[in-house]
């Protein structure tokens, strides 16, 4: 929780955007598991939070435009919930804390917008099925109708406004990003060969439990790191392998971090995994020496994806102008994901809103294998926080079908490449912020090097 005059400006900021109708930003609710009241851990809407402040569920925060008005629209606490919760804050009051002073129900939400439905009401994209239906019941409209018509002004008003994080947010990223950190080093001091990867998953979530904060997505922790999203924790520690770990902690202010790392299951690198590793992190240093307010992110993604493709051309898997591999996208089959993603109080910003709005800016994305996920390609800017996430991989259905459809063949070498089909993959990942024109990596010293990821892996074998 900030200041209550933070709230009050950040509304007025997007007042200046928008110019005449109501703002109506929808707030979460409670999502159930398997009845009704025994309900996952409960994360409200991002831009509820940033504008209206209250962390709990079923609330409207509404602006009128041409009245220059603030609303809370929720309910207050009933004693059947005192009973069960401990006593509670009222509306108004908790409302009064964000510099609202306008509170009232659902149903007189109901009634305000049936008495004002001559003005244009703007509202976000929905990505929860009960916002939709509410949306719908609120507003007369279909499921569908409430899908296909948010606001793009909206949109853009909230990610020109939220895209800037102000020195008191980048100090709340920060200590998301610390707690990030000391999950991933508990990982590296914990993992053994027999372990299984839901044992180094529940010592992740354990450092993020004991700082109090949540995942800010669900925990990737697998040997299997060829695969990009893999959720799965139960294979066993093998010695050979590779584990790779991509985890976050969002702390109780909301504000995520976002790292990911990946190390030897063994307590040090295999030759073989050790050339590859490097290859990558020289890859992450050359992305980290050209970062800077003005550069596009798109121009980043590529220069690091050509620092990828000098360092396996190396290795003879590529072959051909280095120039000419990227502008093909020959290192796709490598890297088939984007550098980064804007960060805050989503891991990936806003992205509800739409890539195109939040990380382009309205610049049409590319439709070529690799480059069309790169979730963000717009020029840096001093208050951007992201991600900087280069990877090498080797799928072997990927490389297979690349290989029986001649795709890109001029400039591989499968005969080599298929010395790699067991490999799996791995990543490394870092936050920053551009501040002042130039990007600053946010939190404490991680290891990066071959050296220092094996001094941390040397704790878990010393034990």
């Amino acid at each position: 929780m900030f200041s209550k005059e933070t709230y009050i400006e950040r509304r007025k900021k997007l007042k200046k955007e928008m110019k005449s109708g109501l703002v109506l930003i929808t707030g979460n609710s409670e999502a159930s598991m398997d009845y009704l009241d025994n309900t996952y851990e409960f994360k409200q809407d991002s831009s509820f939070r940033y504008y209206f402040g209250i962390d709990r569920a079923d609330m409207f925060g509404l602006i009128d435009l041409d009245s220059d008005k603030n609303y809370i629209f929720g309910y207050d606490y009933t004693i059947s919930d005192v009973i069960w919760m401990g006593p509670q804050p009222s509306l108004k009051n908790e409302a009064i804390n964000f510099g609202i002073e306008n509170t009232g129900s659902y149903e007189d939400l109901k009634v305000f917008l049936e008495n004002n439905r001559d003005k244009k009401i703007h509202y976000h994209p929905q990505y929860r099925g009960e916002n939709i239906i509410t949306l719908g019941e609120l507003l007369n409209k279909t499921p569908k109708e409430i899908k296909n018509g948010s606001s793009e002004e909206l949109c853009y008003a909230i990610a020109n406004q939220r895209n800037y994080k102000t020195p008191e947010e980048i100090t709340k990223i920060e200590a998301a990003v610390n707690v990030t950190r000391a999950m991933h080093l508990k990982a590296m001091q914990t993992a053994k060969v027999g372990m299984k990867e839901y044992e180094v998953t529940a010592k992740v979530q354990e450092v993020m439990l004991c700082n109090h904060c949540t995942d800010s997505f669900p925990i990737i922790c697998s040997t299997n790191g060829q695969t990009l999203h893999n959720h799965y924790h139960g294979n066993t520690l093998e010695s050979g392998r590779m584990l790779l770990v991509d985890a976050g902690a969002k702390s109780a202010s909301g504000y995520c971090g976002d790292m990911t790392t990946t190390f030897p299951v063994d307590a040090k690198f295999t030759p073989k995994q050790a050339v590859i590793y490097n290859i990558l992190i020289d890859a992450y240093n050359h992305t980290e020496s050209i970062l800077k307010a003005g550069i596009t992110y798109k121009e980043v993604h590529l220069a690091t994806c050509s620092k990828i493709a000098e360092g396996l051309k190396s290795l003879g898997l590529i072959v051909g102008d280095i120039d000419e591999v990227v502008k093909n996208g020959v290192h796709a089959l490598f890297m088939p994901h984007g550098l980064g993603h804007m960060m805050g109080m989503d891991v990936h910003d806003m992205e509800n809103f739409g890539e195109v709005i939040v990380g382009y800016n309205g610049e049409a994305k590319s439709t070529q294998f690799g480059l069309s996920s790169l979730r963000m390609g717009r020029v840096l800017e001093d208050g951007f926080v992201f991600t900087v996430e280069p990877g090498i991989y080797f799928i072997p259905e990927l490389i297979k079908k690349w290989k029986d459809e001649g795709i890109n063949s001029k400039f591989l070498n499968f005969e080599k490449i298929d010395e790699y089909l067991n490999f799996g993959g791995m990543r490394y990942e870092g936050d920053y912020a551009i501040e002042n024109g130039r990007s600053r990596r946010l939190g404490l010293k991680m290891p990066k090097t071959i050296e220092e990821v094996e001094t941390e892996r040397a704790k878990a074998y010393s034990k």
